[in-house]
């Protein structure tokens, strides 16, 4: 299994120089396993994802966290999606109140965007999913809704060649007590116990974090707790404050690791890392 990172900032895409090294663009991965491509998250750094020529079917699968803009703005502009020859499959969490169709609408639409979804010329198919299990192709997928503002899952995609758990944005730590030590009880638990590469929201410092409970995103130091409850393998800390240069980026994973061990592999994700598990 193949990952490429195409977006790991979170909440505005940032085009300054200086956040050049961890890249500007908002949350997108992809996936690739035995001809098969899935996408996680539309954020902006979906623009620098290709299509893999060697795809065993044309059809493409694009797994959606939530429709929080920073999450869908780049969907209007991937290829696939105006290409009538191919299939796309959209996957978002479903809501109480309006069709994952009805919500994608009101983006993808004017006067925020030119074309209607109603006219996309791909072969398009919705799926709403809650607490999901499902397959496509060689991935066996599993969603559930975690911490943050609105309806908001994350996955756990496992193959033969291992688990990937994709969490961007999370709020593990909200509450009285912080994260409570009792995996029955702590979000997003069974999605990343155990997984080969963890991919989770560290958004703030732990200073930081005290004057934002409540928005939805966690600190990198709930993020290390997090993962080590979990027994994951390898973290990439994402869903970098657009504020936050490169440098203190840096400074800010050295600051971390100073001062915690942990016995998993840990680095702060940057645009344009490839994984292969």
């Amino acid at each position: 299994m193949k990952i490429k990172i195409c977006g790991v900032r979170g909440s505005l895409t940032t085009t300054d120089p200086a956040t050049v090294l961890y890249g500007g663009n908002t949350s997108c991965i992809g996936v690739w396993e035995n001809g098969w491509q899935l996408v996680l998250d539309g954020g902006s750094g979906i623009q620098k994802l290709k299509l893999d020529e060697k795809l065993a079917a044309k059809r493409i699968d694009i797994l959606l966290t939530h429709l929080h803009l920073d999450h869908i703005q780049g969907l209007g502009f991937f290829k696939p999606l105006f290409d009538p020859e191919m299939e796309v499959h959209i996957w978002g969490p479903v809501s109480s109140s309006e069709s994952l169709h009805a919500r994608l609408r009101r983006y993808l639409s004017p006067p925020l965007f030119p074309v209607h979804i109603r006219d996309l010329p791909c072969q398009l198919e919705l799926h709403e999913i809650e607490k999901s299990s499902f397959d496509i192709g060689p991935f066996s997928i599993m969603s559930d809704y975690v911490i943050h503002p609105g309806p908001t899952v994350g996955y756990r995609l496992s193959c033969n060649k291992g688990v990937v758990c994709y969490i961007p944005d999370h709020e593990p730590a909200l509450g009285e007590r912080g994260i409570i030590n009792d995996s029955k009880w702590i979000s997003g638990f069974d999605l990343a116990k155990g997984a080969d590469l963890l991919i989770h929201d560290s958004q703030y410092t732990a200073k930081e974090y005290q004057l934002k409970k409540g928005w939805g995103h966690s600190s990198i130091d709930d993020a290390g707790f997090f993962a080590s409850i979990a027994d994951v393998k390898h973290v990439l800390y994402s869903h970098h404050d657009p504020y936050r240069t490169d440098k203190q980026v840096d400074e800010m994973f050295a600051e971390f690791t100073g001062r915690t061990e942990y016995p998993f592999k840990q680095e702060m994700a940057k645009e344009g890392m490839e994984i292969e598990l």
